[in-house]
């Protein structure tokens, strides 16, 4: 292919796209902010001109990410009252790797849930994100539907967006998009808004698991920017064992079925879907266990525990003296220092859990509240190593019990299929929307990789079937999500 017909293919994707912005967006409301049309289209000319060959799979493709992504020419905002107008003076890790290295093209900011807490995209100072997927208003879940919905809707190729407790998974399943959470620590957090340290996670949007791949391999870096980071020794250990893993296994694999995943508020959509892919997997040849992991069944209080704390803490820091809103109140001499600010700039789902987040810190709960999910946290970890038939890098020893070890566990990615907007506006209790996060947590808490694969039904629904491996099988992760794509 000439380089100028190269040149003449990604500007006809990039105008399909800018077309889709044009037409959607206003009604799915998945951007906040998107770049001039003339810029895209001459920034795409140029790199198409200036990158060609086996390596410019993303050269001149187009991304949105989400608004708690820093970047030094548009505002970050975390779709917050709190930051409105806020420009970072530094750029986050993960976007420099794709301008530079990969010369992706961002198209914009993607909403999300203020703070990157919620799970249908309705915290946002900006209005819901709608689900592309239906004529009737339904939820894009949470907390990055904007990304999530924007790939949908065909508005860019690939997004970026956050993943704490299912915030990439859960708006994947909900779209029917690819959504994957990688390990933690192997792509870099600097420059991403913290929501929740240990658990936030770089995830990537695309409509199939070749481009995930993509992105995937551009933005996993060791970073020494960001103290959490995966060493390069270590990186090159993960390599050299997914390669021999490969290997061993020849495409075939064993799968775990986790009892813990069978839960009541499963709907028939999920549960017919879920069945029927282990049926097609078996067919192929993948031998299927049942496993068990008991401490699963704590992983939602778990998480709404240390979440929210690490967010107390993280957010401790927005007072509106050093940057961000600031209420006039508060400017006034004898005014409060920062007390309406928080009130009047925090929408209500970030100032319900600094509330939460404060009282498990508070000296009466850390020990009963706090210290104790992070030891359940840390059962759940050994749980998973024990199932998996691969050690945990980072791991010796591991003590296994006489249950069966899979190399993956294959699992539903919701309770439930996107459900209409007007039933989530009405939720009586918090805890209605907390509990879509039940089978997303898990693997968050573990740190392991996971992903939504998109798994279409005989009547038109799309359902998020998830695959788990252990801690750095990325890579497999992957490859099994591609043999499921491919069923």
């Amino acid at each position: 292919m000439s380089m100028s017909q190269h040149a003449d293919i990604l500007l006809k994707e990039a105008k399909i796209c800018l077309s889709n912005i044009s037409s959607l967006n206003h009604r799915l409301n998945a951007l906040i902010s998107v770049r001039p049309p003339e810029s895209v289209l001459t920034r795409v000319s140029e790199v198409a001109l200036k990158c060609t060959g086996p390596q410019s799979g993303l050269a001149g493709k187009l991304f949105a990410f989400k608004d708690n992504f820093c970047t030094v020419d548009q505002p970050t905002t975390c779709a917050s009252k709190m930051l409105q107008g806020y420009e970072s003076p530094f750029e986050a890790t993960v976007m420099t790797r794709l301008y530079k290295i990969a010369h992706a093209i961002d198209i914009g900011r993607a909403n999300m849930d203020e703070f990157a807490m919620g799970t249908d995209n309705i915290f946002s100072v900006y209005g819901p994100t709608l689900n592309p997927l239906y004529s009737t208003a339904r939820s894009a879940g949470g907390s990055s539907g904007g990304s999530a919905c924007a790939v949908a809707a065909g508005m860019c190729h690939f997004a970026l967006g956050t993943d704490t407790g299912g915030s990439v998974r859960l708006p994947a399943a909900y779209c029917g998009v690819v959504g994957f959470k990688p390990s933690y620590g192997l792509v870099s957090r600097h420059g991403v808004v913290a929501f929740a340290q240990s658990l936030d996670t770089v995830g990537v949007f695309a409509r199939d698991v070749q481009t995930v791949r993509e992105v995937f391999s551009v933005i996993s870096a060791y970073d020494p920017l960001d103290p959490t980071s995966v060493s390069n020794e270590l990186r090159r250990q993960l390599q050299a064992n997914t390669v021999r893993r490969r290997q061993a296994s020849k495409g075939k694999y064993k799968l775990g079925i986790p009892l813990e995943f069978i839960v009541d508020s499963c709907s028939p959509d999920i549960t017919n879907a879920w069945a029927d892919v282990l049926k097609k997997l078996y067919a192929q040849g993948h031998e299927l266990y049942a496993v068990s992991m008991p401490s699963i069944k704590s992983a939602l209080p778990t998480y709404y525990i240390l979440g929210p704390s690490e967010a107390a803490s993280n957010l401790s820091r927005y007072d509106g003296v050093r940057y961000g809103y600031r209420a006039n109140i508060d400017r006034e001499v004898n005014g409060v220092l920062y007390g309406v600010t928080r009130s009047e700039g925090f929408g209500s789902e970030v100032r319900r859990r600094i509330l939460l987040g404060n009282y498990n810190l508070s000296s009466g709960a850390f020990n009963n509240h706090y210290i104790q999910a992070q030891k359940v946290r840390r059962k759940m970890q050994l749980n998973f190593d024990r199932v998996f038939s691969v050690d945990h890098p980072l791991e010796k020893g591991i003590d296994r019990d006489d249950q069966p070890t899979v190399d993956f566990l294959v699992a539903p990615c919701s309770t439930g299929t996107a459900p209409l907007l007007s039933d989530v506006l009405s939720q009586q209790s918090p805890l209605d929307s907390y509990v879509n996060d039940v089978l997303t947590v898990p693997a968050s808490l573990a740190g392991i990789p996971a992903i939504s694969i998109p798994w279409h039904t005989d009547d038109g629904k799309v359902v998020g079937i998830q695959v788990m491996g252990q801690y750095g099988d990325d890579d497999r992760v992957l490859d099994v999500s591609e043999t499921i794509m491919s069923l």
